[in-house]
């Protein structure tokens, strides 16, 4: 039998919350990790698999965080435990490692990225400067970055998402751990990042025979990396069993609605000859680079270079492509919120060279909303006063009986309780809070809306109830959307026509239906070919 490395016994985590009871937020979990196995925690947002992985590294809050008298967790036939802080330290790094949701709160800005790698280094090896450089240097090559050799002196908001990642890895894997616990290793990258990050963790694990557990809501990773499966909801273990055997014949009805859950269908349909809503020739975004000594611009970064769009009234435009493409530069050029070159057309009316008190009346006619929620939403601000703010603006003859009633109203709409519009955002899910950043866009019922990867910090099931509402919405108000993202399963289930970006620049466009099926370009094939070997359960 293959010796078990990890194993966890009725694990149950409490949270003190002055006022009132203890929250639970694991419930007598149990399961074990053999040495070379890759086992996944799957689940929605609060269901406690992070809480799982950080009592493993016993990183919780404590003594707010608190475990039962029953809980076990033994690695390598220790009790982790109430475990000392300098026994901890010893294991965490050298003996397990992590890698985190958010490299780029998890890394140091201050840091190098040299720096960064070599302090684990120095303290778990005592390496010297030029060892330590020296093994940098390898765990570069071991996770897929040489050309970061010659750039080690980078810091963090240097890099891009996937260097982020890469580096977190490399930290990870640098003492050569028995175990790698993921958790959301991919939530923030473009598919063909995932792809490749994906690809780079199984590779190291079959090199360095290290066990993985891997934490994600995302059963597409799950189904590509884990041998074993076990699904959490509200603390709770509720099924665990073989990978293959969970996906062929889920039992728990909350597996099954996983399973089911990721977004489907296709756009509402729309009238092909309607009436242009926003038209776009020529756009231009240009950055400066770099600047000579009067302080003016040398070169320039072409965030968007000569981009020609078409939204027409009731049509959803989807934009795709990486990190760095230019979508969402697009998309706030497109509503003026930034300045650029080019025609602009909104309703027949060139907008191109509007200046700001001429963009504000056509404001209420054209909304955006935002990647995420809790940060696009005041957190001192009511959630009430959050979706009038807009009416205050462009209706200052309202009454605030008047407000309050379409503020009621937008709540109906994006279905979420009226009742709720008095609290304030920290006291919603990542899923609601989304509604409220769609109800305060659409209560000026705008004719025009730039979503702007509005369903990627997101659990899949609420993706799914979000597309739906946004279909909803689209057919109920005649809606045109701007729908930009980097998940093509989203972007499949909303949009009618397509544009693909690279650097800059459009390098395919046309109806979603027909690029989708029979896409002319390499590189719009190898974003398909790899959200196909991602997604394969969207199929």
């Amino acid at each position: 039998m293959t010796e078990t490395l990890l194993s966890i016994k009725q694990l149950s985590v409490s949270f003190k919350i002055p006022g009132k009871e203890n929250f639970e937020a694991v419930k007598c979990a149990s399961f074990d990790i053999a040495r070379g196995q890759s086992v996944a925690l799957v689940g929605e947002s609060g269901s406690g698999k992070s809480v799982t992985a950080l009592s493993v590294m016993q990183l919780l809050p404590y003594p707010m965080a608190s475990h039962s008298k029953d809980s076990s967790i033994v690695f390598k036939g220790e009790e982790l435990i109430g475990k000392d802080v300098r026994f901890m330290q010893n294991l965490r790094g050298r003996k397990i490692g992590m890698i985190f949701q958010e490299p780029q709160t998890a890394l140091n800005p201050l840091h190098t990225v040299e720096k960064q790698i070599g302090e684990v280094l120095k303290l778990h090896q005592g390496m010297d400067d030029k060892q330590s450089r020296a093994r940098i240097q390898e765990l570069l090559d071991l996770v897929g970055l040489p050309q970061m050799k010659e750039r080690m002196n980078a810091y963090p908001h240097e890099l891009s998402g996937g260097q982020r990642q890469r580096v977190m890895i490399a930290m990870a894997l640098a003492n050569n751990p028995d175990l790698l616990i993921a958790d959301e290793p991919t939530t923030a990258l473009d598919v063909t990042v995932q792809a490749q990050i994906l690809e780079l963790l199984q590779e190291l694990q079959d090199k360095l025979g290290m066990a993985m557990l891997i934490i994600t809501h995302d059963l597409s990773i799950v189904e590509k990396m884990a041998d074993y499966v076990c699904v959490m909801r509200h603390g709770e273990i509720v099924e665990q069993k073989d990978a293959k055997k969970l996906f062929a014949s889920p039992q728990h009805e909350y597996t099954k609605m996983l399973l089911s859950t990721i977004p489907r269908g296709n756009a509402p349909a729309f009238e092909n000859n309607a009436p242009v809503l926003l038209e776009g020739r020529g756009v231009k975004v240009y950055f400066p680079k770099d600047l000579d000594f009067f302080g003016k611009p040398k070169s320039f970064v072409k965030a968007v270079d000569m981009v020609d769009i078409t939204i027409r009234r009731g049509e959803t435009l989807g934009v795709v492509g990486e990190s760095g493409s230019g979508k969402s530069t697009l998309g706030y050029a497109a509503l003026r919120l930034l300045d650029g070159q080019g025609r602009l057309l909104f309703d027949g009316a060139d907008i191109s060279s509007f200046k700001k008190k001429q963009m504000r009346p056509l404001r209420s006619r054209m909304q955006i909303v935002f990647q995420d929620p809790f940060s696009s939403l005041s957190p001192r601000m009511s959630i009430a006063q959050i979706i009038e703010e807009g009416l205050k603006l462009h209706h200052k003859e309202m009454s605030a009986q008047e407000r309050d009633a379409l503020v009621v109203q937008a709540l109906k709409d994006v279905d979420m309780d009226p009742e709720t519009r008095h609290r304030y955002p920290h006291e919603f899910s990542g899923g609601q809070r989304q509604r409220v950043a769609i109800a305060r866009a659409m209560v000026l019922q705008p004719e025009l809306v730039v979503l702007d990867e509005p369903t990627s910090a997101l659990d899949v099931s609420v993706q799914a109830q979000i597309v739906d509402l946004l279909r909803e919405l689209q057919s109920k108000h005649g809606l045109s959307y701007m729908f930009i993202s980097h998940d093509l399963r989203v972007v499949r289930a909303m949009s009618h026509s397509l544009v693909v970006m690279k650097d800059g620049r459009v390098i395919e466009h046309g109806s979603a239906a027909e690029i989708f099926d029979n896409p002319r370009e390499e590189y719009t094939k190898a974003l398909l070919d790899a959200a196909m070997n991602l997604k394969a359960r969207s199929a």
